[in-house]
């Protein structure tokens, strides 16, 4: 068998083109991707490099040998984080979403076992069952229902969109609005937000929407401002982006597409160790 070295010595000269180089991006010597070369040669038991006075180069059989090896080195290295993913998934309960209400709620709970783990990054609505498959997640929060012969889902609860305006406007008289009467105004908004962005630049017409991707300068704008700028009966809970003396009034969106329903999927084979978290969200959402 053909060690790893080799291979990624062979895949990293086929990319830079000198020993030199390849050694380099390798951290070692260059005498040593020499003597590497050598050996691989010699175990293949073909002419993979065409040697010059001063130059080194690949053979049309190297060319293809370099680009196998890249092959071999993915295959090892999936089969790595596979195992590894398995080994984690039965350790530690990661948790993701698709918006990042769930996960504001989740990190609010002080009673979370220790082996939880929350992702940061939102997770793309058609990327859900692959993450769940990969191992990547123990349970993930979606606006789908989703049922398959390896996932079942949980609903949590719903997640309702509000519109924070500025008090002497005259729709901050109303018990709720909708989002064609938010037509052609400017919103400051977090950019992070999943699922909500496309809901509400789909649904408001004409509107500017100033994305910002620092919760600090959202929450300047907001206090030295009187753009609107929307929250949830969820995201509301995240003392960081509340601003003091804020005199803004909140009001409800009236519309359908408003409300999102959340539901925790989950592999079936990991139902034991989620259910006690799933229980926990589910409860503390309705008290919010």
């Amino acid at each position: 068998m053909i060690d790893n070295y080799l291979l990624e010595e062979l895949v990293t000269f086929k990319k830079y083109g000198t020993l030199a180089a390849t050694a380099e991006q390798l951290l070692v010597t260059q005498p040593t991707v020499t003597r590497g070369m050598q050996k691989l040669e010699d175990e293949l038991n073909v002419k993979i490099f065409d040697r010059q006075p001063n130059h080194i180069s690949l053979t049309k059989t190297g060319e293809l040998a370099a680009k196998e090896a890249q092959k071999v080195l993915d295959q090892n290295n999936n089969f790595v984080e596979t195992i590894r993913k398995y080994e984690d998934s039965h350790k530690v309960l990661r948790i993701g979403s698709v918006v990042p209400g769930p996960m504001i709620l989740l990190r609010s709970l002080k009673d979370l076992p220790t082996e939880v783990e929350l992702s940061d990054d939102l997770l793309a609505d058609d990327s859900v069952i692959g993450k769940l498959e990969n191992n990547d997640f123990s349970f993930v929060l979606t606006d789908k229902e989703i049922m398959t012969d390896t996932i079942e889902s949980r609903y949590i609860g719903s997640e309702h969109l509000s519109v924070n305006l500025d008090k002497f406007t005259y729709l901050a008289n109303q018990n709720s609005v909708t989002f064609k009467e938010l037509k052609g105004m400017s919103f400051v908004v977090i950019s992070d937000i999943g699922l909500w962005k496309q809901i509400i630049q789909d649904n408001i017409p004409d509107a500017k929407f100033l994305y910002q991707e620092q919760t600090e300068a959202f929450t300047e704008i907001t206090r030295y401002s009187n753009f609107p700028y929307f929250n949830t009966n969820i995201s509301g809970l995240d003392n960081h982006l509340q601003t003091e003396d804020d005199d803004r009034v909140r009001i409800t969106i009236s519309d359908d597409a408003s409300t999102i329903d959340l539901y925790a999927a989950y592999l079936k084979k990991q139902k034991k160790r989620v259910a006690p978290v799933i229980k926990t969200l589910t409860q503390k959402w309705q008290q919010s």
